[in-house]
């Protein structure tokens, strides 16, 4: 660190949200913080030197600039080297003692040229530098290392974060821009998706699936498919790169996808249809993946930081329980690598999560794993004003360490996929991904929720309640579940005494929409709604944060029900009876007045 950037970080300004730390919570180590050494430019100085061996008469003026190169490289390094050979040879020291278990190896260890000594000695052989530099280099590098560790002493707060240090400068500048599109772009998208290609023989069952799609679009209607098509191929348009990646995600774990077709005849024969819609438009990638998540899902991470504002980055779990072999990669990096080292990314994970009598090994993508990494406070419940400032949404999204989806619709997730590129700063976006919903037929949404002027719904109100007034129960809920709460209340005739609202975004937690919902229906109990057992899902995330809401709004603290699946170890049985069963009694319980 230097005197500017610790000049930065002292008077830097507090701002809301922001703690006040020790100094010796945030004081660097000494000779630790460094970064490693890459031998690209060692590599292209010797390879400029074989070039001017070939090309006598150049040498001269190239072997200067090699010259050059190589002490720029050095100086940049130097430090590294030595700090890593010093490390690496002590062997944390200070709580282990290698001799004690390896005598001979260490022996040998502790006589044998540090890297420092040797790179410096080849540095020096081949006249690239002298002992001077090299002197000279050494004890300035040590200079800063403890004038930044002295300055360190100086630092009270924590610094702002990158994204407080980005070009906006006020909240409406740091509005989320808008994600609906025009329906002649969404109609040409459908179109390459809904007719077979000219020279394909396809799969009949796949000519059967694009049959289907032309009719939906012929009603002005999209299924999950299709909307996530739509996302995809208007933001190629826009000139924004995508990238897909997972085990089956050219056809889709479920068959459903299908962006890369194949030939039935000529072997080899494919083509990748969302590349081929619009002219100059950006690039589609998608690859089928190894069954190999912790290495996959940490190349896309280190991918998406490439260029987190112009592509979008998605990784699919087959189901979503697979991601739990890459849980380093989600803890480490993903859920707090901003905030450890402003690391900023817009990676999106895809999760196949649903209850549907597969076994605990294909159920659960581990949302409540998810939701108990986010950083928010379940004891901070906003301020009346604070709800009521009309950049509260956007305000969230600048704060959290990551958004965590269920959505219900392929509208809804359209909207969220876009709004990934829309978000003044990238962050993660957790998305539970549906299974059955993908075929569900009343898990359609119309072109028309897609269009200019449409947004991603973070809460999503019950429109069939005609008075409100009349509804003794308020059921809450997210995902797949919704659409079995909607089915059991119209077999029991309880459409206006119950109101089901979905909150689609569960974390950042919208308590501005649900307070809007409570109030809505003021005569009724609040119930949460889930399909997976009560210490799994999203219950020990909204229970807290609704009571602290609701205690808030009805001065006392009122009870949230729950109504799920009792508690358990495995994330879901592996009878098929047992799991009917338990779905019919919480949905029973659900609709009990």
């Amino acid at each position: 660190m230097d005197s500017a950037e610790t000049s930065c970080s002292v008077n830097a300004r507090v701002f809301p949200g922001e703690e006040v730390f020790l100094r010796k919570a945030i004081r660097p180590r000494r000779l630790r913080s460094v970064d490693s050494v890459s031998g690209r430019d060692r590599r292209e100085m010797l390879t400029e030197r074989r070039a001017n061996a070939r090309h006598g008469n150049a040498a001269s003026r190239s072997a200067e600039r090699a010259r050059e190169h190589a002490r720029n490289a050095t100086e940049r390094a130097f430090g590294a080297f030595r700090c890593k050979a010093e490390n690496t040879r002590t062997t944390e020291r200070r709580c282990q003692v290698p001799s004690f278990t390896q005598p001979a190896m260490y022996k040998l260890v502790s006589k044998h040229p540090r890297v420092f000594k040797q790179y410096a000695d080849k540095l020096i052989k081949e006249k690239v530098v002298d002992h001077n530099w090299i002197a000279e280099t050494q004890k300035s590098y040590q200079n800063s290392c403890e004038k930044a560790f002295a300055d360190s002493e100086k630092i009270t707060v924590l610094p702002p974060s990158l994204w407080e240090n980005s070009s906006a400068t006020s909240e409406s500048d740091r509005s989320v821009a808008a994600t609906g599109v025009d329906e002649a772009t969404l109609m040409q998208i459908g179109q390459a998706l809904s007719v077979p290609p000219d020279g394909m023989a396809l799969h009949r069952n796949l000519k059967r699936i694009l049959t289907q799609r032309k009719d939906m679009l012929s009603k002005r209607m999209a299924d999950w498919a299709l909307g996530e098509a739509f996302a995809f191929g208007s933001l190629l348009k826009e000139g924004v790169s995508v990238r897909l990646s997972g085990q089956d995600v050219e056809r889709g774990t479920f068959s459903h996808r299908h962006h890369i077709l194949h030939d039935q005849e000529v072997k080899g024969k494919r083509m990748s249809v969302l590349n081929r819609v619009f002219e100059n438009q950006a690039e589609y990638t998608v690859h089928n993946s190894i069954l190999s998540e912790y290495g996959v899902l940490g190349f896309e991470l280190g991918y998406s930081l490439r260029r987190p504002r112009r592509s979008l980055v998605c990784w699919e779990a087959q189901f979503g329980d697979f991601v739990n072999t890459a849980q380093c990669i989600v803890d480490q990096y993903l859920s707090s690598g901003e905030k450890k080292w402003g690391l900023q990314t817009g990676l999106v994970l895809l999760l196949p999560h649903g209850y549907e009598g597969e076994g605990p090994e294909h159920s659960s993508a581990r949302l409540e794993r998810f939701l108990q990494s986010c950083d928010d406070d379940e004891d901070a419940c906003p301020s009346a004003e604070e709800l009521a400032n009309p950049h509260f949404a956007q305000n969230q999204l600048r704060q959290c360490n990551w958004q965590v989806l269920n959505p219900t619709t392929p509208a809804n997730n359209f909207h969220a996929l876009r709004r990934q590129l829309a978000l003044p700063t990238p962050k993660p976006l957790i998305m539970m991904a549906p299974k059955s919903l993908l075929r569900n037929p009343n898990a359609r949404s119309s072109i028309d929720e897609m269009l200019p002027g449409k947004e991603f719904q973070r809460v999503i109100a019950d429109s069939s309640v005609q008075n409100p007034a009349s509804v003794k129960k308020l059921l809450l809920c997210s995902g797949k579940v919704y659409y079995d709460l909607v089915k059991r209340r119209q077999e029991d005739g309880l459409q206006q005494q119950i109101a089901i609202v979905r909150v689609e975004q569960l974390a950042p937690f919208p308590y501005d929409r649900i307070r809007t919902e409570r109030e809505k229906f003021r005569n009724a109990t609040v119930t949460w709604v889930q399909e997976e057992h009560k210490n799994m899902g999203a219950y020990s995330y909204v229970k807290p944060r609704m009571h602290a809401l609701m205690a808030r709004m009805d001065n006392g603290c009122p009870q949230l029900g729950y109504a799920g699946r009792a508690a358990s170890a495995a994330t879901a049985t592996g009878n098929k009876n047992a799991h009917s069963i338990q779905k019919e009694q919480f949905l029973r319980e659900a609709m009990s007045l």
